[in-house]
């Protein structure tokens, strides 16, 4: 069967390696265009593109798919086409150019969390399972039926990022399945049921931690947002990176936001109980170990993230 890829990150290259090995003719790659990356804003081919290159498949870079990368598409003579994280909506005039339509490998249990950052926000809400799905992709947003469903348990020290690399591979399985499936003419999807939630991008204000609110939020929080767009507070009015906290329940009660140091841990209050920082990276300086900071400041009395 002949496949159509589209998608850019590094999540999306496992599900890219798993089509090729498992004999699918990827005829194209969509992806997103080269794009600045690191500090010297150096453009760079996306993971996805990198890859494809790599085994050389031809790759059409779009930032939104028009008229004329639909006819690249078409020109390419795709069965099926499957889609990981592309960051792009697809239209109705590509949806139909392969004659099995587009499958979705999308990280989370449909309907919760449809949307752009499906992991980070059932982090950030307290999730204890999530998993991923291959769907049939609509004009909807995320809402097109469902061919299979894998679930995945989550630590109590996940990120979003590792989280995401753990799904990335055992999604890329279902979705090798999935088009197995499709192409011995057995594959079944069923609507969605249940309640809907959403996950829309993340932006850099959804990385500050309210200290007022609960130890337990702060930590999901946290974790949510690594590694982007980073956990961040502020001090004397400068943003400070933050690496994920350690819930410390026996910890004494400070106030919220107030900085304690007993030798060895950085203890910040929150609205419940203290939480100990792991690493920082203070304005115009690199990350490093949050009692190393604690251990140059001249002093931390009055010193209070706001």
């Amino acid at each position: 069967m002949r496949v159509l890829f589209a998608g850019t990150p590094a999540v999306a290259v496992p599900s890219l390696d798993a089509l090729v090995n498992a004999g699918f003719e990827v005829v194209a790659v969509l992806t997103r265009p080269d794009a600045p990356v690191g500090r010297k804003r150096v453009m760079t081919p996306s993971p996805v593109a990198a890859r494809a290159a790599g085994l050389g498949i031809d790759v059409i870079h779009a930032t939104r798919v028009d008229d004329a990368v639909t006819a690249k598409i078409a020109a390419a003579g795709p069965d099926v086409a499957a889609i990981v994280a592309y960051g792009g909506l697809i239209p109705r005039a590509a949806l139909n150019v392969p004659r099995h339509g587009w499958i979705n490998l999308h990280f989370s249990l449909l309907p919760a969390w449809r949307g752009a950052a499906p992991v980070q926000r059932a982090l950030i809400a307290g999730d204890d399972v999530t998993g991923a799905v291959t769907f049939l992709l609509e004009e909807g947003l995320d809402t097109g039926p469902v061919f299979g469903t894998l679930t995945e348990s989550v630590g109590p020290e996940d990120t979003a990022g590792a989280l995401l690399e753990r799904l990335s591979h055992s999604g890329a399985v279902l979705l090798t399945q999935t088009l197995s499936a499709v192409e011995a003419g057995k594959a079944a999807p069923q609507a969605q049921a249940g309640d809907v939630s959403l996950a829309p991008k993340l932006t850099l204000e959804d990385g500050r931690l309210d200290w007022k609110q609960p130890a337990l939020a702060i930590g999901r929080r946290a974790r949510g947002v690594t590694p982007e767009p980073g956990a961040w507070t502020t001090l004397d009015g400068q943003r400070v990176k933050l690496e994920p906290v350690k819930l410390r329940p026996e910890a004494l009660d400070i106030a919220p936001g107030t900085v304690g140091f007993d030798g060895k841990s950085v203890l910040v209050g929150t609205g419940s109980h203290a939480v100990e920082l792991t690493r920082i990276q203070p304005a115009g300086k690199k990350m490093m170990a949050a009692a190393d900071w604690a251990r140059g400041m001249a002093t931390l009395e009055s010193v209070v993230f706001e």
